[in-house]
């Protein structure tokens, strides 16, 4: 996952151009509607929390928000975001090392990172964030769908079903960024014996674990 960090630490500055594309406008205040009512009041932990541009709606309703990324660029730029009313926090953090993180949560908030986790690491993954969010407590995904024209050009698929694609930055330097899009019924398969709750847009996916 190295190189996925270092692709987003260069790209800090530039990483909310993907939220101006027009098509996706009304898919995004849709997802950004949606979250505020799952956390409600509660204690949130963000995982890879980038920019801070989900920290901005979690923070509208939860009582608090600790957004974590492994890249301290990219969390300087969430830094200058206004937030609120919850309480907001950072902390550098691995996405993979939970256990460091500080504090109890009844809320964790993975957002676009779930298509970042190779095939063999996804149930690992999940039941570590299952593990760490308080008994009654929820976990929320939120990722993309591959929609043709709107994504990147899927460039390589691995037999294991892991699929990449070429990114290139405004510098003109490229990046190989594993991107998976799973299906509901994968994704299920994947975080189970897990209650999920899937709710499918045209261009997202959100779910929760219960």
């Amino acid at each position: 996952m190295s190189d996925l960090a270092d692709y987003y630490r260069d790209r800090a500055t530039e990483y909310d151009a993907v939220y101006d594309k027009p098509e996706r406008q009304e898919d995004l205040a849709r997802l950004r509607a949606l979250l505020p009512p799952l956390v409600a009041g509660r204690s949130v932990l963000e995982i890879a929390a980038g920019t801070g541009y989900w920290t901005t709606a979690l923070s509208a309703s939860a009582q608090s928000v600790l957004a974590t990324d492994v890249n301290d660029e990219t969390l300087a730029v969430a830094r200058t975001r206004s937030y609120g009313p919850g309480e907001v926090r950072f902390h550098v953090a691995d996405a993979y090392d939970l256990g460091a993180v500080p504090g109890r949560f009844d809320a964790i908030f993975a957002g676009f990172f779930w298509s970042h986790v190779p095939r063999a690491d996804v149930r690992r993954f999940a039941r570590a964030l299952i593990d760490r969010v308080e008994p009654g407590g929820v976990v929320i995904f939120a990722d993309n769908r591959y929609v043709e024209g709107s994504n990147h050009p899927i460039t390589r698929t691995m037999p294991d079903g892991d699929t990449y694609q070429t990114r290139r930055l405004s510098d003109g330097r490229t990046f190989e960024v594993l991107k998976n899009f799973p299906s509901a019924e994968q994704f299920a398969a994947d975080v189970a014996p897990g209650e999920v709750s899937w709710a499918e847009l045209i261009y997202f996916w959100l779910a929760t674990i219960s």
